[in-house]
């Protein structure tokens, strides 16, 4: 028998350096290494991986180029801003890149809206505390609804930002089912047409 601890692997890709996300605390903003350190579900908690990657390589096109990552395995998180009587509802949404998030019909219906929107960008990363471009599921503000398309709930494992530019989370789609808040929606996202 080997003392030797095991490193943990990629389901997918081509990444430098592979290592359980809740031993990669320092490499996290803290928002993301506090939802992990106290996700209730430890399961699915230990089932999360960070990356290490290039932010010069963060967009997901030329991510997916440079690590061999399958872009029907990588999931964009969107910030959405919901509209009624006066009220602002800021919401995370997660859909694969190969998808596009349908704000107008299916998250406005959802949240009870009569506007939605993409937030700001400056809305988005005051109110998550997270990089642009990096704004991942893992560590949301705890009010906010996470709506999760069905086909990254069922994907077998997901790539996600990390809260940085610099690093990616691997997780198995049960786990982002899972996720503090987390509603599952059918329909959320439609097929990109190819051009």
């Amino acid at each position: 028998m080997s003392d030797q601890v095991q490193t943990p692997r990629a389901p997918f890709g081509n990444f430098p350096t592979v290592r359980l996300a809740l031993d990669a605390s320092a490499d996290l903003v803290t928002p993301v290494a506090a939802a992990l350190r106290d996700w209730a579900d430890r399961e699915a908690a230990r089932s999360v991986l960070w990356v290490d990657t290039d932010p010069e390589k963060a967009d997901t096109a030329v991510f997916c180029a440079a690590y061999e990552a399958p872009p029907e395995l990588s999931a964009n998180c969107v910030v959405v801003a919901a509209k009624r009587g006066g009220e602002t509802t800021l919401a995370g949404c997660l859909v694969l890149a190969t998808t596009r998030l349908d704000v107008n019909q299916a998250v406005r219906k959802r949240l009870g809206a009569r506007k939605a929107s993409f937030a700001p960008m400056d809305t988005a990363v005051a109110g998550t505390g997270m990089e642009y471009g990096g704004i991942t599921p893992l560590g949301l503000p705890a009010e906010w609804p996470l709506l999760v398309d069905e086909a990254v709930a069922a994907a077998p494992s997901v790539l996600v930002g990390s809260g940085a530019r610099r690093g990616k989370l691997i997780l198995p789609g049960w786990a982002v089912a899972r996720l503090p808040g987390a509603e599952v929606v059918p329909g959320l996202a439609a097929a990109v047409e190819a051009v």
